[in-house]
């Protein structure tokens, strides 16, 4: 079998999230019009990765201007399920295509770095709660459980998801490799060069495509007042892209590229997955579990939990 796999370099629309969602939408139409069957979109893209923002934090301080950058933040989540994830099932069955798209996702007062995944006829399949907010992502983000570590088996392929420096997570890539991942979607933030090498890395590493997504968004973008330390130049480019598509021996199928918004694609061959695991199967063929091995606590974590006493009046 052969698949359409797409990856989608965008920029949002920084805390407008309806702004953000109509450009999603355009861009899953433009990549159903050309027959993809999947299409990957960068971290954080409902509505904002704030590259550059430090919300007022010292040791022991916050600010009341830290305060109110992270209410703004705060109000341009989105609650999952909920009408932004509508909009979004509707989207992806319009173009008749799986979809994976990071959000910021609310739950009571806590935001969280999120992954979604939709199938063709638009149903929320589930998603994936980034389980370590990286430096100063610690400030605004809360920190997702084992609970949501999907692999989903679909018509195109064993679909997951792991967002930006959970990549270097060797245990998180194992526990993947674990599920048996065939389209590995590494949604991030990370723009540098050394980046698509880890991305190569992986796909010889587990074996299984890899399709990386990251914006691409300049200064502009942002609110005026948007305090960036990274420039004020409303042209400079404040995310610079370097999406790919690496295929089971960690050749570049499509990208990297660079400063512009573009939907990169290739043709993904599925017999590739079981001719690079006649060498090298790192979950098995590979392993040594009788020296090493890996327990994966997939229980949710809850702070608050109810029960209900039957016998009460």
């Amino acid at each position: 079998m052969k698949i359409k796999a797409a990856v989608i370099q965008a920029g949002a629309i920084p805390f407008d999230v309806e702004a953000s969602l109509v450009k999603a939408e355009r861009w899953i139409a433009e990549a159903g019009k050309a027959g993809h069957q999947l299409a990957v979109f960068p971290e954080a893209y409902l509505s904002a990765y704030p590259k550059g923002q430090g919300y007022g934090i010292s040791i022991g301080v916050r600010t009341p201007e830290g305060r109110e950058e992270f209410r703004r933040y705060f109000e341009s989540a989105i609650a999952v399920p909920g009408p932004e994830t509508e909009r979004l099932g509707q989207a992806a069955a319009a173009a008749g295509i799986h979809l994976v798209i990071g959000v910021i996702e609310r739950e009571l007062g806590t935001l969280y770095c999120t992954v979604l995944f939709f199938a063709p006829d638009g149903a929320l399949l589930g998603k994936h709660r980034k389980l370590m907010p990286t430096a100063g992502e610690r400030l605004v983000w809360g920190y997702g459980d084992g609970s949501t570590l999907p692999v989903f088996d679909t018509s195109i392929g064993r679909l997951g998801a792991v967002i930006c420096w959970e990549n270097y997570m060797p245990m998180l890539r194992m526990a993947m490799y674990g599920k048996n991942i065939n389209l590995y979607c590494a949604p991030t933030a990370d723009d540098r060069e050394t980046w698509l090498p880890s991305m190569r890395h992986i796909a010889l590493e587990g074996r299984c495509f890899v399709l990386t997504a990251c914006q691409a968004l300049r200064r502009g973008s942002f609110p005026p007042d948007f305090d960036c330390v990274v420039s004020d130049n409303p042209d400079a480019w404040i995310m610079h892209g370097g999406s790919a598509i690496i295929d089971p021996l960690g050749r570049i199928l499509a990208g990297p590229a660079f400063d512009k918004e573009c939907i990169l694609a290739a043709e993904l061959d599925m017999a590739a997955l079981p001719r690079a695991k006649f060498d090298f199967d790192v979950a098995g063929n590979y392993s040594r579990p009788d020296v090493f091995s890996l327990i994966v606590n997939e229980t949710p974590q809850k702070a608050v939990s109810f029960r209900s006493n039957p016998e009460s009046v």
